[in-house]
């Protein structure tokens, strides 16, 4: 069977290694999870089992540009598969999901975050599903290099919609990350299917160059060959702007590609370069999730990646037709703050975090509130907030409820009277007060769901339910904004110094953790054995050469990157001139505050107060957090 759908379906006359495995055991009913590198085809995994599966596979994805790239191959292969993202229209949205209720479709793509959305789970629970698959699978584990909250809630989901089977795909997860994901969806050790990453054609080297001579080395590299495809990847998105402005000035075609971009240029991008039009991208990480570019010939790390994995993943993207290809880091120390800045930027502050807990305390029995206004009222950046809620539900504080949008509007497309009269009886009385209870601006309709309580005891699930009902029939267009989560509080008795004390601990250890990973990443790079060995060896693969023969390493280059001198600090009236106006706005001396304002990283707090205006934010973004921090407790030591 495997060999049939694969010929007929995707015209390929044999399997890569590993993906037979993973295949045979999702057929014989089995969950798996396939740990591949990247470019070594984990995608087929699902594809074609989907194929053979009674019902629905629903693939949770992490990116919109991921999704369209998978769509766009399913449909090139005549397979039923669609997504549901934001990038549709209402009309869109309608179509996928009737077909998806008359079973047109195999394959269904979504974000995560859909599954916070009420209208798409009460949809979802209708529809049969024979299979989940998560890709980017290592985001559930929480000591992962990009843990990602809301995947935490997944195996739960799994089990509300009773999903017999389910496929984890990932191309970074150490031993440690394959045991999380593997205890978290209860997967058989003896169904994880691990393949090599060791990849012979990839040559890896590391320069350590940087200011200047790191701008020269490129733009004479990419005059060597101007043709060959070619990824540079940068830390930030204003220097892949002053980057690709750079290489375009000496006469290389070069186009930035970052997550500020409007939508749709980024698009414009990416099928450039996927069409040859264009051969040197200099991007984010935004760039490359799902790229199936065969031919990619070079990827540079113009500044240091933010760990091994992401390495990993990035280079991995090279050379995928097999060719000889070239991946190269121009390393120094000189990149590390920048990096260590994101980690320090995600601890919240003690403080904060007692804020929180109070605000949980006084809620009463049920607590509703918006992820944004939260983050903004604690001062906790929404990635560090979504984790603080699920160590409470882990502490047994909290218990997500469900989660709504507060605002629903509709406009007609058939004309009111039209929709009233195709219902009888109760039915049609219970939609003529929806309507009543949804005055009519212009066009758009927005529902009072309270006047409808108040007024008639209209629930204000049915009443939603029977939106969604209308829409699905093509009747009214219907939007829904303002997420709102709703969580049960267990449990009012809360020693707030106690547990503030035990969770900001948890987050300085995660902090420890990723100030670590940056570490290893330098230690690998300035390794004196070989680099495929050690990336190999990184993840568990025992089976990689000790000496590739290809590295820089195996050519008697090893880098050196000595530490850099400090480059010392202003004396107190400069740092005092940079803090006292942050200090006049927002009422508060926290040394972390004054310490992440100096440093450049952005909070809720200084977002709100607009305090990048202010002349010292980002003064000291190239200097050590833990010095600046130091100076500033020094400084103000009221609240140290």
């Amino acid at each position: 069977m495997i060999t049939s759908l694969l010929t007929r379906h995707f015209g390929f006359d044999r399997l890569r290694p590993g993906q037979e495995a993973v295949i045979s055991r999702l057929l014989a009913g089995k969950s798996a999870a396939a740990i591949f590198p990247t470019g070594a085809g984990k995608s087929l995994c699902y594809q074609l089992p989907a194929l053979a599966l009674p019902h629905l596979t629903l693939v949770i994805s992490p990116l919109l540009a991921l999704m369209h790239d998978q769509l766009a191959f399913l449909r090139s292969k005549g397979i039923a598969a669609a997504t549901l993202d934001s990038s549709q229209t209402a009309e869109e949205s309608r179509r996928v999901m009737q077909q998806a209720s008359d079973g047109q479709l195999k394959i269904l793509m979504i974000s995560v975050e859909r599954l916070k959305n009420e209208r798409f789970r009460r949809f979802i629970a209708h529809i049969p599903l024979s299979l989940l698959v998560v890709d980017e699978a290592h985001c559930i584990s929480e000591w992962g290099h990009n843990f990602r909250p809301d995947y935490l809630k997944l195996p739960d989901h799994r089990r509300e919609l009773a999903i017999p089977q389910v496929l984890l795909l990932t191309a970074t997860a150490t031993p440690a990350v394959m045991a999380d994901m593997q205890a978290k969806f209860a997967i058989d050790r003896n169904d994880l299917v691990v393949t090599g990453f060791y990849r012979p054609n990839l040559d890896l080297a590391v320069l350590p160059l940087a200011g200047i001579a790191r701008d020269t080395w490129l733009r004479e590299e990419l005059h060597r060959d101007p043709a060959a495809p070619t990824i540079v990847y940068v830390t930030l998105q204003h220097s892949a702007e002053q980057c690709a402005a750079q290489l375009q000035a000496s006469g290389i075609r070069a186009c930035a590609y970052h997550a500020g971009l409007d939508p749709a240029l980024r698009s414009q991008i990416q099928h450039d370069f996927m069409a040859g039009r264009l051969h040197c991208i200099v991007a984010t990480i935004a760039f490359g999730m799902g790229i199936d570019k065969a031919d990619i010939r070079r990827v540079i790390h113009y500044d240091l990646p933010k760990s091994i994995e992401n390495y990993s993943q990035e280079i991995g993207r090279a050379g995928r037709d097999g060719l000889p290809s070239r991946c190269t880091v121009l390393a120094s120390r000189a990149q590390l703050p920048v990096l260590e800045n994101f980690v320090y930027g995600d601890t919240p502050d003690r403080d904060a975090i007692a804020n929180l807990l109070d605000i949980v305390r006084q809620s009463g029995a049920e607590w509703e509130f918006s992820l944004l206004r939260l983050s903004n009222e604690t001062n906790i950046r929404q990635l560090p907030l979504k984790t603080l809620l699920v160590y409470l539900e882990m502490a047994g504080v909290i218990a997500p409820a469900y989660s709504y949008f507060a605002e629903y509007r509709f406009r007609f497309v058939l004309e009111k009277q039209a929709i009233l009269a195709r219902f009888n009886s109760e039915r049609r009385q219970f939609l003529e007060q929806v309507f009543a209870c949804a005055p009519q601006a212009r066009t758009w309709c927005t529902m009072d769901f309270e006047a409808l309580w108040q007024g008639y005891q209209g629930e204000r699930q049915r009443a939603a339910t029977a939106l969604d009902y209308l829409q699905q029939q093509g009747w009214i267009e219907l939007e829904s904004k303002q997420m709102t989560e709703v969580y049960r509080v267990l449990s009012q008795q809360i020693d707030t110094a106690t547990l503030a004390e035990e969770l900001h601990g948890l987050f300085e250890k995660k902090e420890q953790s990723e100030l670590a990973r940056l570490q290893a990443l330098l230690a690998f790079f300035t390794s004196t054995t070989c680099l495929s060995h050690e990336l190999a060896r990184y993840f568990a693969d025992d089976a990689a050469p000790e000496r590739c023969g290809h590295c820089s390493v195996c050519r008697g280059e090893i880098a050196v990157l000595p530490p850099l001198p400090s480059p010392g600090l202003p004396n107190e009236h400069g740092l005092r001139a940079w803090c006292d106006p942050l200090i006049a706005l927002c009422h508060q001396r926290h040394p972390r505050i004054l310490t992440r304002f100096l440093c450049g990283i952005a909070t809720p707090l200084t977002t709100r107060l607009k305090a990048r205006d202010l002349a010292g934010f980002g003064q000291l973004a190239n200097h050590p957090f833990a010095e600046v921090l130091a100076a500033v407790s020094a400084l103000y030591p009221a609240e140290s």
